[in-house]
């Protein structure tokens, strides 16, 4: 199969993955919502940055290594196996002996009991590090849509019935969990990788080498990522981190499904060109506008129904989730654009320029935080809009000059989809402030007139970018109806 078949087939299992497993997980966390209380998900909230920094540790950049490295052995997947699951152990005794401290922290007793069960995710992850990153190299996504959507669906379930069973902010601690195993438990059936009895010295060396770097970098990204739950939780409630975590999911299903499409796609797929600049400029610069097309639209799409959709959704309970819900979604519209710029990096095997600017952007951000703590919430919100514009031109500017595709061009190649998403968007709020029907009403005529207008934009427009998407998928179902 070519490498633009594998590009296309890859981006429709990852685009089915990313989005059927964000909408499950959606789904049940709008049952949930409505079943538990804000504070119990801020509870759970406190406890995702202590999670989230030793998922950085345990992975090591060695997925990252893996994926890149162009001739690959049985002994350097058994490596970095091994290596993964004594630093998982670790982790998690760390864990479990520092959650009494960290209850005391947040002045939160049940957090040492929730800390000490959660923490064993960490440790499940460190079994199936390896089946992902060979599935990724192999742009294999069929294989993970089909295990993401099945551990999904059940974990979903579990989840729910625990809530209606009254274990409360246990039910998100089961959830969780039983989504990682299921996971951990297909990948190793389905997959069919084992391990042999060997560790090779210098390709751990050499890995390690590329990949640590990856590893501060993530391990710095994702200590800014939730900083933010960390200081909501203690220096205001858990009642208003709820309200925030609840719409960082918000915001979440059409970011992060959409990065996380393109980034495990682009990476593995550029990384096969990373000896010839200007095909990897092309499918780069094809890669940036399909992308930040369908970002803008959904991102400012949100920002402008966030009131019914949170209502209607959730509760009126969640109200005052929808101005976080709205600030977020400024903020997250250009991290896919983030992940891209720095992807190249990456291809480019550049990990220490990677992570020197991780340091940057996060020593920049200090002062936001700062003002966070001292004026509030919205505050905060609103200087992650700013960290986020930073940040873009910081990660553009190095990564054009490697493949001479500078910020100017790209802004100029995305000005024009931000322009059609904004009028698409404008349209959408203000059929919201004139109609007086309920929200359950106005909701879905809010969508439908977004989705409409977006289309004919594009439409008499003739957008490249749009046409490109249109005639994917359209080819798409053909070949599958021919099937």
């Amino acid at each position: 199969m070519s490498l633009k078949n594998k590009t296309i087939q890859g981006i429709a299992w990852s685009s089915l993955d990313s989005f059927v497993n964000l909408g499950i997980q959606f789904i049940a966390g709008i049952i949930l919502a409505r079943l538990l209380t804000p504070k119990e998900f801020g509870l759970i909230g406190m406890l995702v940055f202590f999670i989230a920094i030793s998922q950085s540790i345990i992975d090591s950049g060695f997925t990252q290594a893996l994926i890149r490295k162009k001739n690959i052995k049985q002994s350097d997947y058994s490596t970095v196996f091994y290596f993964n699951l004594i630093i998982g152990f670790v982790i998690y005794a760390s864990l479990y002996f520092s959650a009494e401290a960290i209850s005391h922290f947040f002045n939160e007793p049940q957090l040492k009991d929730l800390l000490q069960v959660l923490g064993l995710e960490v440790i499940i992850v460190s079994f199936t590090i390896i089946h992902t990153a060979k599935l990724t190299r192999e742009i294999n996504f069929k294989l993970q849509t089909k295990i993401t959507i099945i551990a999904s669906v059940l974990s979903g379930a579990i989840g729910i019935g625990m809530a209606y069973m009254g274990y409360g902010v246990w039910s998100l601690v089961g959830k969780t969990l039983s989504m990682r195993l299921f996971v951990s438990i297909l990948l190793w059936i389905w997959n069919r990788w084992l391990p042999t009895l060997e560790f090779d010295k210098e390709s751990f060396k050499s890995m390690f080498s590329f990949g640590s770097k990856l590893m501060l970098s993530g391990l710095i990204d994702n200590i800014y990522r939730n900083i933010y739950n960390l200081i909501i939780g203690k220096f205001f409630s858990a009642q208003a981190l709820g309200f925030y975590t609840r719409a960082d999911q918000f915001k979440k299903l059409p970011a992060e499904s959409i990065n996380t499409i393109i980034s495990r796609v682009s990476y593995p797929v550029l990384s096969q060109l990373q000896d010839d600049d200007e095909k990897l400029k092309s499918g780069y610069k094809q890669i940036i506008k399909s992308t930040m097309l369908v970002t803008f639209f959904l991102m400012l799409s949100m920002a402008a129904i966030a009131e019914p959709m949170i209502i209607v959704l959730i509760g009126e309970k969640w109200l005052p989730a929808v101005e976080y819900l709205q600030l977020l979604c400024f903020a997250g519209m250009l991290f896919p654009l983030h992940s891209l710029n720095l992807n190249i990096l990456k291809v480019k095997g550049r990990s220490n320029l990677f992570l020197k600017l991780e340091i940057a952007k996060k020593i920049i951000a200090i002062p936001v935080i700062i003002v966070g703590i001292y004026f509030g919430i919205r505050y905060l919100l609103i200087g992650m809009i700013v960290s986020s514009l930073i940040a873009y031109f910081l990660n553009s500017f190095y990564s054009g000059r490697l493949i001479n595709y500078p910020a100017r061009e790209q802004l100029r190649d995305i000005a024009p989809l931000f322009l059609i998403s904004a009028a698409s968007a404008t349209t959408v709020f203000g059929i919201g402030e004139l109609l007086s029907s309920g929200y359950f009403v106005i909701l879905p005529i809010q969508i439908i007139t977004g989705i409409f207008t977006f289309i004919i934009l594009n439409e008499i427009l003739k957008t490249e970018e749009y046409l490109f998407i249109k005639n994917t998928l359209l080819n798409l179902y053909k070949n599958h109806k021919a099937k």
